[in-house]
């Protein structure tokens, strides 16, 4: 897995890695069981404090998207194979996406506008996937 993060963005490096590997996951890039790097890994493969990852490995572990144990480290839990999601996601997910919806109505960016938006990036999210299956 090629990790890039924007060490300039406003978005927090742990965010930036959270959100490098949800989107690894959604594309096929990685499948539930992979392994990931130790924390000490990758940060030093980023070249950031192993504090950074594991904040955000912690993040992935209460999402439920992977399991850490002593032995065999941080492991991909779930994928887009792995069956219908743990109860209570769909509500959460759709709290975060109202927030999201929220900050595009915000900004000006209109209905159709953003349904265009979401359309174009599942249909990447799909494409993604077949060529990874």
């Amino acid at each position: 897995m090629l990790l890039t993060i924007d060490l300039d963005s406003e978005t927090p490096i742990y965010q930036q890695i959270r959100d490098r590997v949800v989107e690894a996951i959604a594309t096929g890039e990685l499948r539930a069981g992979d392994p990931l790097p130790s924390t000490r890994q990758l940060g030093v493969d980023l070249g950031i404090n192993f504090h950074t990852v594991s904040k955000a490995y912690d993040l992935l572990r209460r999402e439920g998207v992977i399991r850490i144990n002593r032995k065999s480290g941080a492991v991909v839990r779930r994928d887009h194979g792995s069956g219908p999601p743990d109860a209570g996601f769909a509500d959460a997910w759709q709290a975060r996406l109202r927030t999201l919806l929220a900050e595009a109505t915000t900004q000006g960016i209109t209905p159709d506008e953003v349904l265009g938006r979401s359309r174009d990036v599942l249909s990447g999210f799909v494409a993604d996937v077949r060529e990874g299956s």
